[in-house]
């Protein structure tokens, strides 16, 4: 009998953990979160991680499961996901997985990508230029050695750009250019399905997410982890624009503006991340769960 992990993606706030918790209910099975931001224990407002009731009405992995100070990896989660999976496939035929970090997903559905040596001193001089010159210097330099991966990358996490860049400084070639040139082999099927809206519809959806956060208390985790803004799990949508806040570089109110901004880019992104998979069946947010588990049952029995 096949096997099916139906995949959830789609932009931030657009209702993917809603969704996975229906469909997860229907076929009595598990779910994996493909978030890397709800990896962390410490930061549960700021990354929307799932209300406690929510995770009583299905198992749950890979939530909040890790300290912000342990160091782990996307090569880590595409060991230990496919591990779970070959545990949790011997219980299921469906399983669920739903994130909004494409990087993630795609390592569970098709593996890493393969990229040559890096020469000796690029990263050196590359986090030189960060500290001197910030995240700008490597934006622009990207966007000169690879448009296409400029295109799709969290602008504002450096050590996500200095891996592209020390690629693209040690081959001459694009780094995107090295991306997906083989698939791992997986042992069992994927049922793709996204999820959207209008991009205004989003966009207020996104806008009232922060202020639930505000007012949930994001302010104060926030200011917990100020000590450990330094921290990778930390460099952040939601924390990062606060920690400037307690620094004096914004008022409140604009480092709220701020995250709203940058979340609003970030669903953009994600949007231009899923756009260029063809094998991905898009619903609009309002969709009802017979929709989705109608086109499941079809997919699983052609």
């Amino acid at each position: 009998m096949s096997k099916y992990l139906i995949t959830i993606v789609g932009p931030t706030a657009i209702g993917k953990t809603a969704l996975a918790i229906q469909i997860a209910q229907h076929y009595k099975t598990e779910i994996l979160s493909g978030d890397s931001r709800q990896f962390y224990k410490e930061m549960s407002i700021g990354t929307a991680v799932p209300s406690s009731e929510e995770l009583q009405t299905a198992p749950h992995h890979f939530i909040q499961h890790l300290s912000i100070e342990d160091s782990y990896s996307i090569g880590h989660y595409e060991r230990d996901a496919i591990q779970l999976l070959e545990h949790v496939f011997k219980q299921h035929q469906f399983v669920v997985l739903v994130g909004g970090s494409g990087l993630y997903i795609d390592a569970v559905l098709e593996g890493l990508d393969t990229f040559p040596p890096v020469k000796a001193g690029i990263r050196e001089s590359l986090t030189t230029l960060y500290h001197k010159e910030g995240v700008g210097a490597l934006q622009q330099l990207l966007k000169e050695k690879d448009p296409v991966y400029y295109a799709r990358v969290d602008l504002n996490n450096h050590q996500r750009m200095i891996r592209a860049l020390e690629v693209c400084l040690s081959t001459d070639s694009p780094f995107s250019s090295f991306q997906k040139k083989t698939k791992a082999t997986r042992d069992f099927e994927v049922i793709k399905i996204g999820i959207h809206a209008d991009r205004s519809l989003l966009y207020d959806r996104i806008n009232k997410r922060v202020d639930q956060m505000i007012n949930a208390g994001l302010v104060e985790e926030a200011r917990n982890l100020l000590s450990r803004k330094h921290l990778n799990a930390l460099q952040t949508v939601g924390y990062r624009e606060l920690f400037m806040h307690f620094e004096d570089q914004y008022t409140l109110d604009e480092a709220i503006d701020k995250i709203k901004i940058n979340t609003r880019r970030f669903a953009k992104r994600q949007l231009t991340w899923y756009r260029r998979d063809t094998h991905i069946e898009w619903f609009d947010y309002t969709t009802q769960i017979s929709a989705y588990l109608s086109y499941i049952q079809k997919k699983a029995s052609s």
